[in-house]
């Protein structure tokens, strides 16, 4: 992956970014690579706020700028709700906690030692980036003292303010991965369970969507009995880490779950060959282009190729690591 040496992140903070939701949820951008691909949520209820997910370490100036736009300081943040640990959700939570003394974050237990020691999260990541791009991507990981934070136990409780949230643990894209259930608003904050709908590709408000099957844990049995769960909520809307609310859940959910069995499909036919990477790629775009086009996207092709280029390699060497566990 190639990395603008002035990225957009590093860009003044601007609450241009800032979007309002149903419910006290306000959207920001976290300026990770380009506009409108990765969310910061911010709920606010009877003046104390929470964040779900938080972007990397450069995306901590235009979370704390969305307290000030919104007239909240930093003590009335109570808590920091992290869905994984990937870095683009994940990454500045430490920078942020930093800068809010009452917040506690909010972990599943397969992700908290990462976040309390990044040490090896920090050194694979730029074994993977090297050096000089994962700065400029992600600056470093701050960690977050253990005492601060609340590893989860499936179906558990939290309140904001009264306001309840459920987490439920949700393997598929990762086997750290959790989702915050809005109860009381019937809203689901889905980091990357229920995969990416970015807003360039709507249509009059219509969202489509694609899964995310990432390295290293993509499972699609697991992902499909995820996004089952999130389903069986019967939620009205879904908050998404890329890019932030959607509805239409019951149709996104079938499509996902028909992208996710295909894409596991055609790993398996590709399995064998010498270079089933760009096999898996070449077919995992040519699905991709079909469903824009079938969407109304007239340049679906060119849009792929621009916008999901970064999806398809990532989604790629998901699949072929999931290929690789499945011979062991």
């Amino acid at each position: 992956m190639k990395v603008d040496p002035e990225p957009w992140s590093a860009a003044a903070p601007s609450m241009d970014e800032l979007t309002r939701h149903p419910g006290g949820v306000f959207a920001i951008d976290a300026r990770y690579m380009r506009p409108r691909l990765d969310a910061i949520h911010l709920v606010v209820e009877n003046g104390r706020a929470a964040f779900v997910d938080s972007g990397t370490l450069h995306s901590v100036p235009h979370a704390l700028a969305a307290l000030d736009a919104l007239g909240l300081g930093r003590e009335a943040v109570d808590w920091v709700f992290l869905t994984h640990v990937h870095l683009d959700h994940a990454g500045g939570a430490g920078g942020l906690m930093r800068a809010l003394p009452n917040a506690r974050a909010v972990l599943h237990p397969r992700g908290a030692p990462h976040l309390i020691d990044p040490t090896a999260l920090e050194s694979a990541s730029i074994r993977v980036y090297g050096e000089t791009q994962y700065r400029a991507l992600y600056g470093e990981i701050v960690p977050i003292a253990a005492d601060r934070i609340v590893v989860t136990r499936d179906g558990e409780r939290i309140a904001l303010a009264g306001r309840p949230f459920d987490i439920l643990h949700t393997p598929g894209h990762a086997l750290h991965h959790q989702v915050i259930v809005d109860v009381g608003h019937r809203a689901v904050f889905c980091g990357d369970t229920f995969g990416i709908s970015y807003r360039d590709f709507d249509i009059d408000g219509r969202a489509t969507i694609i899964p995310t099957t990432t390295p290293t844990q993509f499972d699609p049995e697991q992902l499909c009995a995820s996004i089952d769960r999130v389903l069986a909520l019967r939620p009205s809307a879904l908050y998404l880490t890329h890019y932030s609310r959607v509805t239409e859940v019951e149709r996104l959910g079938a499509e996902l779950k028909e992208q996710v069995r295909a894409f596991a499909d055609l790993a398996r036919t590709h399995a064998a060959a010498p270079d089933r990477r760009e096999r898996i790629r070449g077919d995992m775009r040519r699905l991709w282009i079909e469903r824009l086009t079938a969407h109304g996207r007239v340049a679906a092709a060119a849009e792929v190729d621009a916008l999901l280029a970064n999806d398809l390699d990532l989604n790629s060497d998901g699949l072929v690591a999931w290929l690789n566990r499945r011979k062991h």
